[in-house]
């Protein structure tokens, strides 16, 4: 398989379950900075100028991080990276969405691509702020689902490593997380796959 990623980015989940997979694959870097993301060949790939993208055996590509994740789940279904149940399987799908929608979608995309929301640079500071907000607030939620527990749904599932790059952002820019999210956190930290892949896209653990 091929995978398109950036290191640092929401890609380092999806990265995180394949080698938790212990899968076979090619990555490929994208470099958003630069743009990669626009150019012709990429787009062919993937139209909508987003990262992750995981192009399957059959030449078919998976876009958006909820969909390649459920579809490794599914696919390797003795990994257990979704639960048994009807309801613990809707609570990881429930809680990738929002994590990925809300907290990333909607806090981080302000504090991170501010230009995108206005050009005048004198509303940034606001926008950034209100970013902030939304951030801290889907920690707030989501300290309250890892009260008693180790990880989203009891054990370690798809839903954790979307949770995971999320807090890794909070700490590149030194926003503390709640106790239930930090504990989480640093959990995911002495994951040997988790800092296999952090080794790989570049940070020290």
């Amino acid at each position: 398989m091929k995978f398109y990623m950036t290191p640092g980015s929401c890609s380092t989940g999806i990265h995180i379950l394949l080698e938790e997979l212990d899968l076979l694959f090619e990555v490929y870097l994208v470099n958003l900075m630069e743009g990669d993301q626009f150019k012709p060949d990429y787009l062919a790939t993937n139209p909508k100028a987003t990262i992750p993208v995981l192009i399957r055996d059959d030449g078919s590509a998976l876009t958006e991080f909820q969909a390649i994740a459920w579809w490794l789940a599914r696919q390797h279904p003795k990994a257990g990276l979704l639960p048994d149940s009807i309801e613990g399987e809707t609570r990881v799908i429930e809680t990738m969405d929002y994590v990925v929608g809300t907290i990333h979608g909607q806090g981080y995309t302000r504090i991170f691509t501010t230009s995108n929301y206005t050009s005048n640079e004198a509303e940034h500071a606001a926008i950034q702020a209100h970013g902030k907000t939304i951030v801290e607030s889907g920690f707030a939620v989501m300290n309250e689902i890892l009260a008693e527990r180790e990880y989203v749904v009891g054990n370690f599932s798809i839903a954790d490593a979307a949770l995971f790059y999320v807090e890794f952002w909070a700490d590149k820019i030194q926003l503390e997380l709640p106790p239930h999210c930090e504990r989480h956190y640093q959990r995911m930290l002495q994951r040997p796959k988790v800092r296999q892949v952090l080794a790989e896209e570049g940070y020290r653990v």
